[in-house]
């Protein structure tokens, strides 16, 4: 078991990045990367896997289907706050659910398929829940960075330029279409879905088993799956398992003509793994994740500081997260 203070060797650092590089790629092209044994690669992967380290998981793109994304953040009596996370994480229409503000906020993502699904959510059921003060909502407009297994560079010093190019040459990333078109997703691509968010390295017989076909049939609707953009396959990991202590939500307001600049800007800087484009009294919003306070410092003075056209800043440090794309987490730990 990874201790607590996650004393990772640099093998298990290697493997890591590799699963973001090609997170579905075949342990043996690890083994040949990292020059190693296919068994000790099997070993370490399931190893971390248990530990809570990491999580391989397919992440459904709601734009694709035709549905809104919101940024919501509930205010809250401090007694009642990891309750209501907990309960709000079990939902599958929610995902990255925090708590911030101390322990007086609650922060997670929502995705709606109509806005008789938000409006029961954010106006019913949360309106009637007792330790809830306030909610405010934020429709997420453009994505700058997100959704990408390798969207977090912690750790891409763990392999060589070489290694990384041999892992994108054997195991390349599948570029979604470019389309605006809604697409709809039949029961086999539901049930092959479900089965990669609980696990983004399923196997193409677990996928065939799921959805009732073959596994040449699975692997093509897979593949089209992926490149209609209509999920990712992504990896959860737990920071702080791995030495990243703060995590923090960061609300930025930017001029209208300089929104789009200010987006690209913040994406490129490597402790930013989220970053959007919202509506309401902030425009933009991003997630950085930083080793600690004095790093976050200097990431918000020197480098987010230095973006041309960045109005205001809040940042709100998380608290405690409670669920991640695909995973709850549990003592900094994510769920198998």
């Amino acid at each position: 078991m990874i201790a607590e203070s996650a004393t990772l060797d640099d093998l298990d650092s290697a493997l890591v990045r590799c699963l973001q590089v090609a997170p579905r790629a075949p342990f043996s092209l690890y083994a040949q990367v990292l020059q190693s044994s296919e068994q000790t690669i099997a070993r370490r992967y399931r190893r971390l896997r248990a530990a809570g380290v990491l999580r391989v998981t397919g992440v459904i793109s709601a734009e694709t289907l035709g549905e809104t994304s919101w940024i919501v953040r509930i205010q809250c009596r401090p007694n009642g706050t990891l309750a209501l996370a907990q309960a709000l994480a079990k939902r599958g229409d929610v995902g990255w659910v925090s708590i911030s503000g101390g322990a007086a906020e609650v922060l997670c993502v929502v995705r709606s398929p109509s806005a008789q699904d938000r409006e029961d959510l954010l106006l019913e059921q949360l309106a009637r829940t007792a330790p809830v003060l306030g909610v405010s909502a934020a429709m997420t407009l453009h994505l700058f960075r997100a959704g990408q297994p390798d969207d977090w560079t912690g750790l891409a010093h763990a392999l060589t330029d070489r290694q990384e190019q041999t892992l994108r040459t054997a195991a390349p990333s599948i570029v979604p279409r470019a389309t605006q078109t809604v697409q709809i997703a039949d029961t086999y691509d539901q049930a092959i879905l479900a089965q990669l968010v609980l696990d983004g390295r399923s196997s193409y017989a677990q996928l065939a088993t799921v959805a009732g076909i073959t596994e040449g049939r699975a692997s093509r609707r897979l593949q089209s799956l992926l490149e209609r953009g209509m999920a990712v396959v992504d990896i959860d990991l737990s920071a702080e398992a791995l030495g990243w202590n703060v995590t923090a939500q960061l609300w930025m307001t930017a001029a209208p003509a300089d929104l789009h600049a200010c987006g690209t800007a913040l994406a490129a800087l490597p402790e930013v793994t989220f970053a959007a484009a919202i509506t309401g009294p902030h425009n933009l919003t991003a997630v950085a994740v930083c080793r600690d306070h004095r790093d976050l410092y200097r990431l918000v003075t020197d480098q987010i500081g230095a973006v041309p056209g960045i109005i205001s800043l809040e940042v709100s440090p998380r608290t405690r997260t409670v669920k991640q794309a695909g995973a709850l987490v549990d003592r900094q730990r994510l769920a198998p």
